[in-house]
């Protein structure tokens, strides 16, 4: 199986991890046998992540001994994929509803750490973690930049990537110009390593792959 980064394989026409969970699905993904391994197809259309890498995402700072934060986890999708590839992720989500279903995939990986809090006050969940190195961020919420610095300042890590969903934001103004806009605050502490538009995964999303300025 070609490998595309650490933990990530080219498998068939898309990209797969290998499944540190045999047998199990997360979002009923499918999953593909190949010399005695297994992996699990990770779908674009239901992770910002998946969608860069498929997109050809230059730089992914990920691998075995990550210990991630990721915020906006939702009922798993992506941060399975991750804890497939990771050391350790820990999960933040504010939606009850969503951290049901995230306990249920948790529950059969023990390197998911579920953490019902809000991304906006880090300072309220941040003792409830180890060292963290990326964050991951996909919070469909006004003040995107805002809430990754602020994640930044508490734990420090190497490196972010900020998934963008200008809708959240504004409705009004054009993509192109919130995307500006919010890409402009974080340059105050972050050099831009890349932008991706996720088109056609995602409409008027992009993915901000970061660097903490030292």
């Amino acid at each position: 199986m070609k490998k595309v980064f650490d933990g990530v394989y080219r498998v068939n026409r898309g990209i797969g991890t290998l499944n540190s969970t045999p047998g199990f699905r997360v979002y009923g993904e499918k999953l593909v046998r190949r010399g005695g391994k297994e992996y699990r197809i990770w779908d674009p259309y239901r992770s910002k992540l998946g969608a860069a890498i498929m997109k050809k995402i230059k730089h992914f700072p990920i691998t075995g001994e990550s210990e991630i934060l990721y915020l906006g986890a939702s009922s798993g999708t992506t941060a399975s994929h991750l804890a497939d590839i990771a050391k350790v992720v820990y999960c933040v989500e504010f939606s009850k509803r969503m951290m049901r279903e995230l306990i249920m995939v948790a529950v059969k990986r023990n390197n998911m750490v579920p953490v019902l809090a809000d991304a906006r006050r880090p300072k309220e969940y941040s003792h409830n973690m180890g060292k963290v190195d990326f964050i991951f961020q996909d919070v469909a919420q006004k003040n995107q930049a805002e809430i990754l610095l602020a994640n930044l300042d508490e734990f420090n890590p190497k490196h972010a990537m900020l998934s963008i969903k200008s809708r959240s934001i504004d409705a009004v103004r054009s993509p192109k110009e919130v995307f500006r806009a919010e890409i402009d605050k974080l340059k105050q502490r972050c050099n831009i390593l890349e932008i991706i538009d996720l088109h056609p995964y995602e409409e008027d999303h992009v993915l901000v792959n970061l660097e903490r300025k030292v």
